[in-house]
């Protein structure tokens, strides 16, 4: 079960993060979530070489497409539901990708302070 009728950090409904590559936890586009979306895949981000390294490093390879589940693969520039936790520990690493606010759920915010988000912004005016 997913919560199509969610708000984003901002307190406004959830926009879409990617149509290509086709993200989110149920490939809807959006970083929507539901009690089966065990890593909270809650924050739209644009993602960097830096980061794709790193989540590669700790197990995570977002780089290498696997066609047996419809993944394409991502490179620098392509925006990606992310686990919150992913990004808050790539903050902690100095890698973290920007984020886009108003595509990121607002259950990311039970892990990552607001400020936190929008200090690593693309769409904060």
């Amino acid at each position: 079960m997913t919560d199509a009728d969610a708000l984003n950090v901002l307190g406004e409904p959830l926009e879409t993060c990617s149509l290509r590559p086709r993200t989110g936890y149920t490939r809807s586009g959006a970083c929507e979530t539901g009690e089966n979306d065990l890593g909270a895949h809650t924050v739209c981000a644009e993602v960097t070489a830096a980061f794709l390294e790193f989540s590669r490093s700790r197990g995570n390879d977002l780089i290498t497409p696997r066609p047996e589940w419809d993944f394409p693969g991502l490179k620098p520039g392509d925006r990606w539901c992310l686990c919150v936790a992913r990004w808050l520990e790539a903050y902690r690493a100095g890698v973290a990708p920007p984020v886009v606010l108003r595509a990121t759920h607002a259950r990311a915010l039970s892990t990552v302070p607001l400020d936190l988000l929008k200090a690593h912004a693309l769409d904060l005016a």
